[in-house]
């Protein structure tokens, strides 16, 4: 029987360790889906931001929206802001497209503070 050197020893368990690391890799992504539910539909709000009447709700049924938003519908001033909601759960709208935000409110907000006084202008829906 051959004896076991040091360096037999650090290539069994450099296997060892190579293996238990591809089936936390290999298990990881079916763990994460079997646990990920669905986020909790954000709550409505109408509010005065900055002088800017902000509001969001729920899209009323039979409405037109977009997909992407969820079903909830956004607006400043009365002018829809189109929002869409981010596979992680977080929002953007067409005016801050490149900065998601935790919530439909936040990203009125932000919105808000993009347009500067400016007001927001109907987007042409498709």
């Amino acid at each position: 029987m051959p004896e076991i050197t040091r360096r037999r020893a650090l290539t069994a368990a450099a296997a060892v360790a190579a293996t238990a690391s591809a089936a936390v890799t290999f298990a990881a992504p079916a763990a994460s889906a079997a646990g990920r539910h669905e986020p909790a539909a954000p709550e409505s709000f109408d509010e005065v931001y900055k002088g800017r009447r902000i509001q969001g709700r729920p899209a009323e049924s039979g409405a037109h929206h977009h997909e992407h938003g969820g079903g909830y519908e956004v607006f400043i001033d009365g002018v829809q802001l189109h929002v869409m909601r981010n596979a992680d759960g977080s929002w953007i709208s067409v005016v801050s497209h490149y900065d998601p935000v935790p919530t439909p409110r936040a990203a009125a907000r932000a919105a808000v503070d993009e347009l500067q006084g400016a007001p927001l202008l109907p987007f042409p829906a498709n």
